[in-house]
């Protein structure tokens, strides 16, 4: 466990530190925008890779997906492994197993990471105590917290919703509506995946949530956020003729954490009205929590939500 706490810190801290050179990619091309302004958060990197032959004489779907750093290229990220996210979709398209799409890297803030995806209604639906012993179990994991921890995913969503995504409208030859805007990440990028579809059921029709951090902070006793996390999805989740969602999680290291919270979110679908056509969550025993085992499930979802259309 100690391993795993250890990993997600470096993650937090050290992805934010930008890097001048783009990442390489398998199959392909990345424009990077390297200090998008916000008035919601932090300046970032955004990452944009465009399939191979991609062409403004056709539309693309568009996959947005946090923790841009590490989506592409493993000798540019901090652990030395990445989603190859390039490589994965580049396969499903010669297979003509899913439609066009171009992926919208969104870096981390670094140190605002977990502030940014951390579900703010949730927490805010905490009584005054359970908030502080959250704030306890974060700063004893090593979290920058100052005073009572203070998600910002609100605002993170506002940056995606109001200001990244007319940019992509506006310059890349893409689809904008709903049916062809999705989002994905793991661990506390799938949390804010899960985030994003509920909070904006007009704009997102698919989310991907892997390894979904479910305890929010890194332990399950004395932890309310589990349940602050499935009362939220009773009451927020979009209309299941509409959406597409879809959940996993392996049961190595902190993945560990997570089957048995995710047996009550698949309850919680089930009981608003969710089917096999619009959700799916897969097991993966003996899977850790890393980019290596992301990258070699991800065709999974993006099969799921952007599957050829006949």
């Amino acid at each position: 466990m100690k391993k795993s706490l250890s990993i997600v810190l470096m993650v937090s801290t050290l992805v934010g530190q930008a890097q001048e050179t783009l990442p390489k990619v398998i199959s392909g091309t990345i424009e990077r925008i390297g200090n998008f302004k916000s008035d919601h958060v932090t300046a970032r990197t955004i990452d944009i890779w465009l399939p191979e032959g991609y062409s403004k004489s056709k539309k693309y779907a568009v996959l947005y997906m946090h923790d841009g750093q590490m989506l592409f290229d493993p000798e540019s990220t901090w652990n030395k492994q990445a989603w190859n996210v390039d490589d994965v979709a580049s396969s499903l398209f010669k297979s003509n197993k899913v439609e066009p799409f171009i992926v919208v890297g969104i870096w981390n803030g670094g140190t605002t990471r977990h502030p940014d995806y951390f579900p703010q209604k949730p927490f805010e639906s905490l009584s005054r105590l359970e908030k502080d012993t959250v704030t306890s179990q974060l700063k004893r994991a090593s979290i920058p917290v100052s005073g009572t921890f203070s998600p910002q995913s609100d605002n993170y969503l506002k940056f995606l919703v109001a200001e990244l995504k007319p940019y992509i409208d506006t310059n890349y030859s893409v689809y904008t509506d709903r049916d062809n805007t999705y989002v994905a990440g793991s661990s506390m990028g799938g949390l804010i995946s899960m985030y994003a579809i509920c909070e904006y059921p007009k704009v997102f029709g698919g989310a991907a949530c892997l390894s979904t951090h479910w305890v929010g902070s890194f332990g399950l006793e004395n932890n309310p956020m589990p349940d602050a996390f499935l009362n939220y999805l009773k009451s927020n989740l979009p209309n299941p003729k509409e959406h597409k969602i879809y959940f996993d999680c392996g049961d190595e290291t902190l993945d560990r954490l997570y089957p048995e919270i995710q047996k009550k979110v698949d309850q919680v679908m089930i009981e608003k009205g969710y089917g096999p056509l619009h959700w799916t969550t897969k097991y993966f025993p003996g899977e850790d929590h890393s980019e290596n085992a992301w990258n070699r499930r991800l065709a999974i979802p993006l099969e799921f939500l952007l599957p050829k259309q006949p």
